[in-house]
């Protein structure tokens, strides 16, 4: 969380208080992410890999957050950040066995191993992951993702189900620039017989319709790696019937393509171009 200031008071009436002021976030609900186009969720997911890394290496050492529900997050700018730290940790648990580092979760346990200074290895960051796996990851990441992506999710969801969040998981996440715009969000597109007649400086302000998961709450804006994945999303919806490429990208640099079901008003639009389908 971005802290902007923060005043401590000292007095009878309050002592020992501290009042921080910081970036204003929205609340998390689970069910609107659920809804949202899978690119913002893994953009989620990005965020929250490296709040766990940052907590694993923080300055005071492994931090755990010991209520680690949705509702201790809040989105700003498309990203998740951690807005309460009342129940945050430095203290990794003692212990005299390996039986004493028990980690029990309401679908599985874990248990660690005893270090010899009498410490149980690498808790406080065990319990962040497998937290994140159960509220976050195992939701957000595989739902409606792309179909080519799928095989490498599950290795990634798995894995953070094992506690092995290394490998596969923080190279996809880690560093996904310009991976994440080619390989890992490309999707395999097919030769498309349909054809379609190129209206440069051109947009189509109405003859909307809704899809999900749509970028526009009163139309159909989806973002493609280019033209052809925007024939064949059109192909695909009956009611399409041309769609118009603007200069918007996403954040991983996909493009925004407004679909449209008719092409009966076409106006002037240096910043767009129209694609509309040829009919018999």
């Amino acid at each position: 969380f971005q802290l902007y200031g923060y005043c401590y008071q000292d007095s009878n009436d309050i002592p020992d208080t501290l009042t921080t002021i910081t970036e204003l976030g929205s609340p998390l609900e689970m069910i609107q992410l659920l809804q949202a186009s899978w690119e913002d969720r893994f953009r989620i997911c990005l965020s929250l890999v490296r709040l766990l890394h940052y907590l694993a290496h923080s300055p005071l050492g492994s931090v755990t957050l010991l209520d680690f529900r949705p509702r201790q997050f809040v989105i700003v700018d498309g990203e998740l950040k951690v807005t309460d730290l009342d129940d945050a940790s430095i203290e990794e648990s003692s212990c005299t066995s390996n039986s004493d580092c028990f980690m029990e979760f309401p679908a599985r346990n874990f248990t660690l191993t005893c270090s010899v200074e009498g410490r149980c290895q690498s808790m406080n960051e065990k319990r962040n992951l497998y937290n994140a796996y159960r509220f976050f990851f195992t939701y957000l990441l595989p739902h409606s993702a792309p179909s080519s992506l799928k095989p490498l999710l599950d290795k990634i969801v798995n894995a953070t189900g094992n506690h092995t969040k290394h490998g596969h998981m923080e190279h996809f996440l880690f560093h996904p620039s310009p991976s994440v715009n080619s390989e890992f969000t490309q999707k395999c597109v097919k030769s498309a017989n349909t054809k379609y007649r190129r209206v440069p400086e051109a947009f189509i302000p109405d003859e909307n319709y809704r899809c999900w998961p749509s970028y526009h709450h009163k139309g159909c804006l989806l973002s493609v790696f280019d033209v052809n994945e925007a024939i064949e999303i059109c192909d695909s919806y009956s009611q399409c019937k041309a769609f118009v490429l603007t200069n918007q990208t996403t954040w991983t640099g996909r493009q925004l393509v407004f679909f449209k079901m008719a092409s009966n008003h076409i106006m002037p639009d240096p910043d767009k171009i129209t694609y509309v389908k040829v009919t018999d």
